[in-house]
């Protein structure tokens, strides 16, 4: 898989609301800080987007799609100076139908998407990168969301057997269709690894380091690979990703082991060797300096522990549910 499958995979994305939210009329809806991240996508209509810590409100209109990843309490409307009233109030008296949660009769402002549970050990180092919203407005790029917005409003539409699977599919599809576009924005100006996949050379780094994560790779092998000299590549990559590259290879194989850990039988010996290490304890003494502690106390402590409330909420719907609740 390419860096940004891999780090998806780890976050373990479970999609607990997804489904469509139309507003007829004037309307101006606060939403309360969540958990995880929100996809949304504008299918007809026009509104207003306002985060809170973010200076400016943004304008979103037909075929517009924007993740909000830092969870902030943000509100939409058809007109900012309207007071707002509370989101929770309006789903609870909003009329539901086939997981559409329609205000005013709707009509004038239709959007699709879903809400995302994120549960791997990976999560704050995507959120953590990504500003607070990530708008895709672009002819081109909505043109690319088109099919899977067509899609999802047919499926609410027009109810049918195994809706809420495709629904669920298909918000997640937006999800990794909008970071990808992002990502081809070029996100200049940031330091972390989704930065650096927006550059060629080390893009190319790191997915040697992804698709081989147990090669004992050196500094020139990933310089070579990069088509930079040793000492160029090194700088340029640690003030890309933050960190120098046998750290980040070293992270990635403590996060793809404590994958394992969880959700394998593996035995720490052979986690171990499928990662590169000959030494039981070369890798518990890595495991423990990046993760805080050891392969074992890690692998009884998420096995043992009771459910987040973030892993509670996200356990799977019996049938869809409005997005923006």
């Amino acid at each position: 898989m390419d860096p940004l499958s891999d780090v998806l995979s780890l976050l373990k994305l479970r999609s607990y609301i997804s489904g469509g939210f139309d507003v007829g009329g004037e309307l101006s809806v606060q939403f309360p800080r969540h958990e995880g991240i929100k996809c949304y996508a504008v299918v007809s209509g026009e509104c207003w987007l306002s985060v809170e810590g973010v200076p400016d409100a943004v304008r979103l209109k037909a075929g517009d799609c924007f993740l909000l990843p830092r969870g902030w309490p943000f509100r939409l409307a058809t007109d900012l100076t309207l007071k707002p009233v509370d989101a929770l109030t309006i789903f609870a008296n909003a009329k539901r139908n086939g997981g559409i949660a329609s205000y005013n009769g709707g009509g004038d402002c239709f959007m699709v998407g879903g809400h995302f549970a994120l549960t791997g050990n990976q999560a704050r180092d995507l959120l953590g990168v990504l500003p607070p919203i990530v708008h895709i407005r672009k002819e081109s790029d909505k043109a690319a969301m088109r099919w899977s917005l067509e899609r999802m409003r047919q499926e609410l539409r027009e109810p049918q057997p195994g809706g809420f699977l495709v629904a669920q599919h298909l918000a997640y599809m937006m999800l990794v269709q909008a970071l990808r576009l992002h990502l081809a924005e070029g996100l200049k100006g940031g330091v972390g690894w989704i930065f650096a996949l927006a550059d060629k050379q080390m893009s190319a780094a790191i997915n040697a380091m992804h698709d081989d994560p147990a090669h004992r790779w050196t500094l020139q092998e990933l310089a070579e690979r990069a088509a930079m000299s040793r000492s160029t590549f090194a700088l340029k990559f640690k003030e890309t990703v933050g960190e120098p590259p046998l750290e980040y290879l070293t992270r990635w194989r403590m996060l793809l082991a404590g994958d394992k850990l969880v959700n394998s039988r593996d035995p720490v010996s052979a986690i171990a060797l499928s990662l590169g290490y000959e030494s039981e304890s070369a890798f518990s003494k890595a495991f423990k300096r990046v993760m805080r502690c050891s392969p074992r106390q890690y692998s009884r402590g998420r096995n043992l522990a009771s459910p987040s409330p973030t892993e509670v909420e996200a356990a799977p719907a019996t049938q869809l549910q409005p997005i923006a609740r």
